[in-house]
């Protein structure tokens, strides 16, 4: 399903998550106050604004309330981190995740109800794109361009069918190397391993398949 994202702040971090949502086929706005920052990426994604985010009229003029996910992406300045996601969660959009520059960062953003806390040395851009769009998608991590391992929550579709009967590789140019079975592992599964409800897919695949192994909305 086709979402509205807005991304706040073009560091290293928003650039990433932005490119990637855009990548992915969502509609992307995002908002810097680097007229720079904001040319250099406006070809890449649906809309590109230069605004001051810690001005809430100028947020409520673009319309950020109408929109799905809202990613707060500020670099150093953690006041107007705070203020921002704060802002944010009380226009009522359903779902905020906010970068932290630490510890103490997040358990305030935490605080004031953000859904999602993001550590750039854990959640590299890439991976927090995919885990918003992509709701069976449990870890994604990327390989080389293009390719990545991911765990996935097997989509409904694939329940009580064997992998040779799925054929995931042919169809989906994807490699199971292993299945999560609550607390049991099946590594290297066989053709013959039958798909159950809740089990977890470790597979080696391109990224542009994630759209294919989701259920739909």
């Amino acid at each position: 399903m086709k979402r509205q994202f807005v991304v706040i702040g073009l560091g290293r971090f928003g650039t990433s998550v932005a490119l990637n949502l855009s990548a992915i086929g969502h509609e992307v706005l995002v908002i810097d106050k680097n007229a720079n920052a904001v040319q250099s990426i406006a070809h890449d994604v649906t809309h590109a604004v230069i605004a001051d985010c810690r001005d809430e009229e100028q947020i409520k003029a673009l319309g950020v309330r109408n929109f799905d996910v809202a990613v707060v992406a500020i670099g150093d300045d953690i006041q107007a981190s705070i203020l921002i996601a704060l802002m944010l969660k009380d226009m009522g959009i359903p779902y905020v995740a906010a970068k932290a520059q630490t510890a103490l960062h997040g358990r305030v953003l935490e605080k004031i109800g953000v859904d999602r806390v993001v550590y750039p040395e854990k959640d590299m851009g890439l991976r927090l794109a995919h885990s918003l769009v992509t709701a069976n998608v449990l870890d994604f991590i990327e390989l080389t361009p293009g390719y990545s391992v991911i765990e996935v929550l097997a989509p409904s579709k694939f329940k009580n069918k064997s992998l040779a009967e799925l054929d995931l590789r042919a169809k989906y140019k994807v490699s199971v190397m292993a299945i999560k079975r609550g607390t049991d592992i099946v590594i290297a599964p066989g053709g013959d391993e039958i798909i159950q409800a809740k089990d977890e897919l470790v597979i080696l695949a391109k990224n542009d398949v994630l759209k294919d192994l989701q259920d739909k909305d």
